[in-house]
Protein backbone atom coordinates (compact mmCIF):
# COMPACT_ATOMS: atom_id res chain seq x y z
CA UNK A 1 0.00 0.00 0.00
CA UNK A 2 1.41 3.52 -0.96
CA UNK A 3 2.27 5.47 2.33
CA UNK A 4 0.74 9.21 3.15
CA UNK A 5 2.30 12.09 4.17
CA UNK A 6 2.09 14.81 5.47
CA UNK A 7 2.91 18.37 4.65
CA UNK A 8 6.26 18.28 6.69
CA UNK A 9 6.72 14.83 5.19
CA UNK A 10 6.31 12.49 8.15
CA UNK A 11 4.17 9.33 7.17
CA UNK A 12 0.92 9.12 8.55
CA UNK A 13 -0.77 5.99 7.36
CA UNK A 14 -1.14 4.08 4.10
CA UNK A 15 -3.88 4.05 1.56
CA UNK A 16 -5.01 1.24 -0.59
CA UNK A 17 -5.62 0.81 -4.55
CA UNK A 18 -7.95 -1.34 -5.68
CA UNK A 19 -8.50 -0.61 -9.37
CA UNK A 20 -9.86 -3.28 -11.87
CA UNK A 21 -6.64 -3.26 -14.55
CA UNK A 22 -6.65 -5.61 -17.85
CA UNK A 23 -5.20 -8.34 -18.17
CA UNK A 24 -1.11 -8.31 -18.49
CA UNK A 25 -0.97 -10.49 -21.96
CA UNK A 26 -3.16 -7.24 -23.48
CA UNK A 27 -2.67 -4.51 -20.81
CA UNK A 28 0.30 -2.94 -22.92
CA UNK A 29 -1.64 -3.35 -26.51
CA UNK A 30 -4.66 -1.19 -24.74
CA UNK A 31 -2.58 1.38 -22.86
CA UNK A 32 -0.47 2.02 -26.43
CA UNK A 33 -4.20 2.38 -28.18
CA UNK A 34 -5.50 4.54 -25.80
CA UNK A 35 -2.30 6.70 -26.04
CA UNK A 36 -2.21 7.05 -29.99
CA UNK A 37 -5.60 8.04 -29.65
CA UNK A 38 -5.67 11.02 -27.55
CA UNK A 39 -2.32 12.09 -29.40
CA UNK A 40 -4.33 11.63 -32.35
CA UNK A 41 -7.46 13.15 -31.34
CA UNK A 42 -5.80 16.29 -30.27
CA UNK A 43 -4.61 17.16 -33.67
CA UNK A 44 -6.22 20.26 -35.39
CA UNK A 45 -5.71 18.51 -39.26
CA UNK A 46 -6.12 21.59 -40.64
CA UNK A 47 -2.55 21.66 -42.64
CA UNK A 48 -3.16 22.60 -46.54
CA UNK A 49 -1.44 23.08 -49.46
CA UNK A 50 -2.61 24.37 -52.97
CA UNK A 51 -2.55 21.88 -55.90
CA UNK A 52 -1.78 23.33 -59.31
CA UNK A 53 -5.16 24.30 -59.89
CA UNK A 54 -5.58 26.07 -56.80
CA UNK A 55 -2.42 28.27 -56.93
CA UNK A 56 -2.90 31.61 -58.45
CA UNK A 57 -1.53 32.07 -62.16
CA UNK A 58 -0.86 30.14 -64.95
CA UNK A 59 -3.18 30.78 -67.34
CA UNK A 60 -0.40 31.86 -69.92
CA UNK A 61 1.58 29.02 -71.99
CA UNK A 62 4.95 29.94 -70.67
CA UNK A 63 6.32 29.11 -74.04
CA UNK A 64 5.74 27.92 -77.20
CA UNK A 65 5.55 24.40 -78.25
CA UNK A 66 8.09 23.36 -80.07
CA UNK A 67 11.46 24.55 -81.42
CA UNK A 68 13.21 26.00 -77.83
CA UNK A 69 15.10 23.19 -77.26
CA UNK A 70 13.07 22.80 -73.79
CA UNK A 71 10.72 20.45 -72.85
CA UNK A 72 7.03 21.71 -73.66
CA UNK A 73 4.68 23.01 -70.77
CA UNK A 74 1.48 24.53 -70.38
CA UNK A 75 1.91 26.41 -67.04
CA UNK A 76 4.22 28.50 -65.09
CA UNK A 77 1.68 26.53 -61.91
CA UNK A 78 3.12 23.38 -62.77
CA UNK A 79 4.74 21.67 -59.78
CA UNK A 80 7.91 21.13 -61.68
CA UNK A 81 8.11 25.03 -61.51
CA UNK A 82 8.65 27.58 -58.78
CA UNK A 83 5.94 28.86 -57.10
CA UNK A 84 4.04 26.00 -58.50
CA UNK A 85 1.39 23.82 -57.26
CA UNK A 86 2.35 20.80 -54.34
CA UNK A 87 2.00 17.43 -55.40
CA UNK A 88 0.26 15.06 -53.13
CA UNK A 89 0.77 17.91 -49.98
CA UNK A 90 -1.58 18.21 -46.87
CA UNK A 91 -5.04 18.90 -47.15
CA UNK A 92 -7.57 19.26 -43.73
CA UNK A 93 -8.44 15.57 -42.30
CA UNK A 94 -10.04 14.26 -39.35
CA UNK A 95 -7.62 12.22 -37.30
CA UNK A 96 -10.08 11.63 -34.28
CA UNK A 97 -9.83 7.73 -33.84
CA UNK A 98 -12.72 6.05 -31.76
CA UNK A 99 -12.39 3.42 -28.70
CA UNK A 100 -15.19 2.34 -26.56
CA UNK A 101 -15.33 3.78 -23.28
CA UNK A 102 -15.21 0.88 -21.25
CA UNK A 103 -12.03 0.33 -22.98
CA UNK A 104 -10.60 4.08 -22.54
CA UNK A 105 -11.12 3.81 -18.76
CA UNK A 106 -9.71 0.24 -18.43
CA UNK A 107 -6.39 1.42 -19.81
CA UNK A 108 -6.42 4.51 -17.73
CA UNK A 109 -7.01 2.65 -14.69
CA UNK A 110 -3.78 0.21 -15.92
CA UNK A 111 -1.56 3.32 -17.01
CA UNK A 112 -2.30 4.38 -13.30
CA UNK A 113 -1.63 1.30 -11.23
CA UNK A 114 1.30 0.63 -13.40
CA UNK A 115 3.14 4.10 -12.39
CA UNK A 116 2.24 2.95 -8.66
CA UNK A 117 6.09 2.75 -8.14
CA UNK A 118 6.47 6.25 -8.60
CA UNK A 119 3.31 7.48 -6.58
CA UNK A 120 3.21 9.99 -3.66
CA UNK A 121 0.08 9.89 -1.61
CA UNK A 122 0.12 13.30 0.36
CA UNK A 123 -2.63 15.21 2.68
CA UNK A 124 -4.94 17.22 1.23
CA UNK A 125 -2.66 20.55 1.34
CA UNK A 126 -4.55 23.64 0.32
CA UNK A 127 -4.86 24.52 3.98
CA UNK A 128 -1.67 24.88 4.34
CA UNK A 129 -2.00 27.75 1.15
CA UNK A 130 -3.34 30.31 2.90
CA UNK A 131 -1.89 32.23 0.19
CA UNK A 132 -0.10 32.13 -3.22
CA UNK A 133 3.55 31.05 -2.72
CA UNK A 134 5.57 28.81 -5.17
CA UNK A 135 8.19 28.64 -2.73
CA UNK A 136 6.45 26.61 -0.35
CA UNK A 137 5.06 24.04 -2.45
CA UNK A 138 8.21 23.88 -3.97
CA UNK A 139 9.54 23.32 -0.42
CA UNK A 140 7.22 20.72 0.02
CA UNK A 141 7.63 18.57 -3.27
CA UNK A 142 11.05 18.26 -1.98
CA UNK A 143 9.79 16.64 2.00
CA UNK A 144 7.80 14.14 -0.48
CA UNK A 145 11.03 12.97 -2.34
CA UNK A 146 10.42 14.96 -5.75
CA UNK A 147 13.72 15.64 -6.95
CA UNK A 148 13.83 19.34 -8.25
CA UNK A 149 13.45 19.56 -12.40
CA UNK A 150 11.92 16.43 -12.78
CA UNK A 151 8.32 16.13 -14.88
CA UNK A 152 5.75 15.69 -11.83
CA UNK A 153 1.92 15.45 -11.88
CA UNK A 154 -0.11 16.93 -8.98
CA UNK A 155 -3.64 14.84 -8.78
CA UNK A 156 -5.97 17.02 -6.24
CA UNK A 157 -9.59 16.06 -5.61
CA UNK A 158 -10.69 19.90 -6.77
CA UNK A 159 -9.25 22.95 -8.18
CA UNK A 160 -8.29 25.30 -5.45
CA UNK A 161 -6.85 28.91 -6.25
CA UNK A 162 -4.25 29.28 -4.09
CA UNK A 163 -2.65 25.61 -5.21
CA UNK A 164 -3.33 26.36 -9.25
CA UNK A 165 -1.41 29.65 -8.47
CA UNK A 166 1.55 28.47 -6.35
CA UNK A 167 1.90 25.18 -8.99
CA UNK A 168 1.89 27.47 -12.24
CA UNK A 169 5.00 28.87 -11.71
CA UNK A 170 6.92 25.85 -11.32
CA UNK A 171 8.56 24.26 -14.77
CA UNK A 172 7.42 20.58 -15.52
CA UNK A 173 5.11 20.72 -12.76
CA UNK A 174 1.65 19.64 -14.04
CA UNK A 175 -1.83 20.37 -11.98
CA UNK A 176 -5.40 18.20 -12.78
CA UNK A 177 -8.17 17.07 -10.87
CA UNK A 178 -8.65 13.36 -10.56
CA UNK A 179 -11.99 13.29 -12.45
CA UNK A 180 -10.18 14.63 -15.53
CA UNK A 181 -7.01 12.41 -15.67
CA UNK A 182 -5.70 11.18 -19.33
CA UNK A 183 -3.05 8.53 -20.44
CA UNK A 184 -0.82 11.16 -21.80
CA UNK A 185 -0.22 12.94 -18.25
CA UNK A 186 -0.03 9.77 -16.11
CA UNK A 187 2.73 8.29 -18.65
CA UNK A 188 4.82 11.26 -19.31
CA UNK A 189 5.39 12.21 -15.57
CA UNK A 190 8.34 11.02 -13.62
CA UNK A 191 6.76 11.29 -10.40
CA UNK A 192 2.81 11.78 -9.76
CA UNK A 193 1.83 13.48 -6.55
CA UNK A 194 -1.47 12.56 -5.38
CA UNK A 195 -3.75 14.11 -2.43
CA UNK A 196 -5.58 11.48 -0.09
CA UNK A 197 -8.98 12.72 -1.34
CA UNK A 198 -7.71 12.38 -4.59
CA UNK A 199 -7.67 8.70 -4.82
CA UNK A 200 -10.82 8.65 -3.19
CA UNK A 201 -12.08 10.66 -6.24
CA UNK A 202 -10.25 8.38 -8.68
CA UNK A 203 -11.77 5.32 -6.84
CA UNK A 204 -15.54 7.01 -7.56
CA UNK A 205 -15.04 7.87 -10.66
CA UNK A 206 -12.95 5.39 -12.66
CA UNK A 207 -13.54 2.17 -10.44
CA UNK A 208 -15.81 0.70 -12.88
CA UNK A 209 -17.96 -2.36 -13.11
CA UNK A 210 -16.94 -5.94 -12.37
CA UNK A 211 -17.57 -6.87 -15.57
CA UNK A 212 -15.15 -4.75 -17.43
CA UNK A 213 -12.16 -5.92 -15.97
CA UNK A 214 -10.35 -9.58 -16.16
CA UNK A 215 -8.07 -8.99 -12.91
CA UNK A 216 -8.17 -6.79 -9.76
CA UNK A 217 -4.98 -5.62 -8.39
CA UNK A 218 -4.52 -4.74 -4.93
CA UNK A 219 -1.18 -2.94 -4.85
CA UNK A 220 0.63 -4.10 -1.69
CA UNK A 221 3.52 -2.61 0.46
CA UNK A 222 5.84 -1.04 -2.04
CA UNK A 223 9.53 -2.22 -0.08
Amino acid sequence: MPIVKDWTGNEVGEVSLELRVAKEATAKGLVHRALVRQLANARQGTASSKTRAEVRGGGRKPFRQKGTGRARAGSTRSPLTRGGGAIFGPKPRDYDTKMNRKERRLALRTAFIGRTADLIVVEDFALNLTQPKTKELTQALQRWGVVAGSKTLIITDRKDENVVLSARNIQKLQLIAADQLNIFDIINSDKIVATRSAIARIHEVYGGDAKLATEIIMVEDAE
